[in-house]
């Protein structure tokens, strides 16, 4: 697998399904980052800390990003490991979903999930911005990478307004709403931050799991995991505001 390059990650969503599947994944790689901080609801579940025994770069971090509070407090553990070097990739895929058709769905699911899709990755990427331009600014970064300092959310092909995709097979209208703003919010925040040296991107995993947690989609996490690596390790410049799949295809907004 090609070599990431970042020296500090966050990683949103390790509880469980794709983002404990990215922590191993990042663990993994020839050289894994040397600051690598595993975000949780619940940072005593059982998952993630069997992952990371035995590994001393991982600091698992109690998160909830619909908390601002909890938000900041997890800025300043991050500050106190990373020190003036800052933070280099911060992978947004903390994500809910509340199973729906258009005849069913309500405001309260509505609000539910946008809160955590789309206002946490707002939140909690206002909150590292600090960080991130830190590690942007540091001496030899040139160009923009996920070595350098990048936001990456973790967003779904169902939140493409042009594809439409699935629509008979699952309509969760909450859903598609809130990875459409996180879409929108991505090319936001790579027209402010890129010229600062932050790579900003939207990246579909496949159909891993669905959120609800009911079966097994046509991608393993494994698959899932490795593609996503693969891709971040080529993005460049030309990538600022693009949404990719895990096979590293271009997908439409």
């Amino acid at each position: 697998m090609e070599a990431l390059g970042a020296d500090s990650v966050l990683l949103t969503g390790c509880d469980g399904g794709l983002g404990l599947g990215l922590l191993k994944g990042l663990l993994q790689l020839p050289t894994p980052p040397r600051h690598l901080f595993a975000a949780c609801l619940d940072p005593q579940g059982k998952a993630v800390n069997e992952v990371a025994l035995g590994f001393p770069n991982v600091v698992i971090l109690p998160l909830d990003v619909t908390d601002p509070n909890s938000i900041r407090a997890a800025v300043g553990k991050v500050r106190e490991k990373v020190g003036r070097a800052g933070l280099n990739l911060l992978i947004n895929d903390a994500s809910t979903t509340r199973r729906s058709t258009l005849a069913t769905e309500t405001a309260e699911n509505m609000a539910m999930v946008y809160s955590t899709n789309t206002i946490g990755p707002l939140q909690t990427s206002q909150a590292f911005l600090p960080l991130l331009k830190e590690a942007a600014e540091a001496e030899g970064q040139r160009g923009l990478s996920c070595s350098r300092a990048a936001i990456v959310n973790i967003s779904s092909i169902l939140g493409s307004i042009e594809a439409g995709e699935a629509w008979q097979e699952r309509q969760d209208v909450c859903y598609r709403c809130s990875k459409a703003a996180l879409n929108m919010l991505t090319k936001c925040l790579a027209l402010e931050y890129g010229g600062s040296g932050i790579l900003c991107v939207s990246v579909d995993p496949g159909c891993v799991s669905p959120p609800s947690g009911e079966g097994t989609g046509p991608v393993t996490v494994e698959e899932s995991v490795q593609g996503v690596l693969q891709l971040l390790a080529r993005l460049s410049a030309n990538s600022n505001g693009t949404f990719w799949d895990w096979r590293g295809q271009s997908l439409p907004w």
